[in-house]
């Protein structure tokens, strides 16, 4: 089991802009190596700003695409989707993460990895306080919805494809930059909150056996 990241970049000057120091791509590459996701795949517009998108990310465990003959929609992540599969045949999954989500921590990325363990077929989508962000993840097997979408954006095909009833699941990680992108700074960011369960787990087993340790050595107490 591998899971990709596919980093989509409709705008490269926004890719290109500071994140605390580092280019907002070089910091979403980071988090998605960090975080254990493998092969990381960039796609974005043709052009001179794409060509210092690459000079960016140089050195970095990162391809870049430059699709021209298709406009940014569902089928650029379709693209990244072919593109990482070609890389490492095992790719059974991959992140839908617009570059201008530069804050998510990788271990939101390492936890929607252990999720797609448990789930494999569900789409598996990071949330914050309750509200649902990016990156997403997408099975695989999902791919040729995505090569044939013509009209709409990757994250509204999901949306869609949630409606018909394709299995999903909704991951609460308590890592504010799932839901918050670079038009709040680092700075302004809610603080962090621990996730209420473990990704690959359910609540009633999470740390039954530190909890059973606790009871023996109580039980031991004079």
């Amino acid at each position: 089991m591998t899971v990709a990241a596919v980093i989509l970049i409709p705008d490269p000057a926004a890719a290109l802009a500071d994140a605390d120091g580092v280019s907002a791509i070089r910091r979403v590459v980071q988090a998605a190596w960090a975080g254990g996701a493998l092969p990381i795949v960039t796609v974005s517009r043709p052009g001179d700003e794409a060509g210092r998108v690459r000079d960016e990310i140089a050195g970095l465990p990162a391809s870049l695409l430059q699709p021209a003959d298709l406009p940014p929609g569902a089928r650029w992540f379709g693209h990244g989707l072919s593109e990482a599969s070609t890389r490492v045949t095992e790719t059974t999954a991959a992140l839908l993460w617009p570059c201008r989500y530069a804050w998510v921590d990788p271990e939101t990325v390492t936890s929607l990895i252990e999720a797609h363990g448990a789930s494999p077929d569900a789409i598996v989508r990071p949330a914050f306080s309750g509200e649902p962000g990016f990156p997403m993840l997408v099975p695989i097997g999902l791919r040729g919805r995505f090569d044939a979408e013509t009209a709409l954006h990757a994250y509204e095909l999901v949306a869609a494809l949630l409606e018909e009833g394709l299995p999903g699941r909704i991951l609460e990680l308590g890592d504010p930059g799932i839901t918050h992108d670079m038009a709040t700074p680092r700075a302004g960011l809610p603080g962090y909150q621990g996730p209420p369960e473990p990704a690959s787990g359910s609540p009633a087993e999470w740390n039954a056996d530190l909890a059973a340790q606790v009871e023996r050595s109580s039980e031991s107490t004079p």
